[in-house]
């Protein structure tokens, strides 16, 4: 059956998987909705966008994606509040930031109304997809990504924007314990690391399988000139509290411009926490973890909100971080996840109510 809502054409599913899903023990990105959003890029113009079933997609083994990785991508998510009112996290931010990406990787920057009207569309047809459960929530996953062909060494002249969902479960569960690597980089000045980019992720899987190896669950990154300075947290923007105060690296080309960081700031600051945005060694770190007064140690962003470290290795000694009562960590993730749930006021114009 096809319709037309937000002037996007939506070709619906003949059936439904959604009574195969069992929504109190879901995984995190495993499922996926009965649609999905696609708009192709071609003869220099994205085409018009339309919602389909959920589908294999079938590539010319020359498209250039396998070859030169021009790919990017976005994670958000859907949360539904009791009254099954629908609502979005600083979805704007989510699209600016994927055509900042898109520009850096000689991609096609795409409209805002395709974006939004689509996404829009998408989770208003998958509507009974968004779970209500504690701590869950619809998964979204906006990407794009080379499908032109050719094996010449240049921007492809075909594109393919894919908004895809899963409904999911928790990220992480528990604490975990970082590694700071010494060796290995995440990215370099001049580079992409700013951008989400698919092969950033790529180079990470291998120096985060070592750290695995040796009983840690995530790398801390440090800077790719002198390794003496904490950058991110797995795929994850890091925050440190030293004391009373919360330290967090600024932005650059190697550090990705979190929606959760910049919502952790300003949350913060406006609560009376002290935060600095300034460089952060790891000597400082270390000195404080030996003296007490490292107090906690978090990653954040958009899949796990915020994520605890429990104690971080470095140059072959394990540091354990104190186990507190109240926490920065466990209290700005409430914070975030009311407002994002629609439990609480959101006086940052944070909420995106889906219509």
């Amino acid at each position: 059956m096809n319709a037309i809502i937000n002037d996007i054409e939506v070709i619906k599913a003949k059936t439904s998987k959604i009574t195969e899903v069992d929504f109190n023990n879901l995984k995190f990105g495993n499922t996926f909705s009965d649609h999905m959003l696609v708009c192709d890029y071609k003869e220099g113009k994205w085409q018009a966008p339309k919602v389909m079933p959920y589908q294999s997609i079938s590539l010319d083994p020359s498209a250039k994606i396998f070859h030169y990785g021009q790919s990017v991508f976005e994670g958000m998510k859907a949360y539904k509040d009791a009254d099954e009112n629908v609502w979005l996290f600083r979805p704007l931010d989510n699209f600016k930031r994927l055509n900042i990406s898109s520009k850096r990787l000689a991609i096609p920057e795409l409209p805002e109304s395709y974006f939004m009207d689509g996404l829009k569309t998408l989770l208003q047809v998958d509507s009974d997809w968004i779970p209500k459960n504690e701590g869950s929530s619809l998964y979204i996953r906006p990407f794009v990504f080379a499908s032109g062909n050719g094996f010449h060494a240049s921007p492809a002249d075909e594109y393919k924007f894919i908004i895809a969902t899963a409904p999911s479960g928790s990220y992480f569960s528990g604490k975990v314990r970082v590694l700071i690597e010494q060796k290995y980089s995440r990215s370099a000045n001049g580079g992409v690391g700013f951008a989400k980019a698919g092969g950033n992720y790529a180079g990470q899987f291998y120096p985060t399988q070592l750290a695995v190896e040796k009983g840690y669950q995530q790398v801390i990154w440090t800077d790719d000139n002198t390794h003496e300075y904490i950058e991110e947290a797995g795929a994850m923007n890091i925050f440190v509290r030293i004391n009373d105060t919360l330290i967090t690296g600024p932005t650059s080309d190697r550090i990705l411009d979190g929606i959760t960081r910049k919502s952790i700031i300003q949350l913060a600051e406006s609560e009376g926490i002290p935060v600095e945005v300034r460089k952060l060694s790891v000597h400082e770190v270390v000195a404080a973890a030996k003296d007490g007064s490292l107090k906690e140690m978090f990653g954040a962003g958009t899949a796990a909100v915020i994520s605890p470290i429990s104690g971080f290795g470095y140059k072959d000694k394990d540091y354990d971080l104190p186990e507190l009562k109240d926490t920065y960590a466990s209290y700005l993730k409430k914070r975030i996840t009311d407002i994002q749930t629609n439990k609480a006021e959101d006086p940052y114009g944070w909420r995106y109510a889906v219509k």
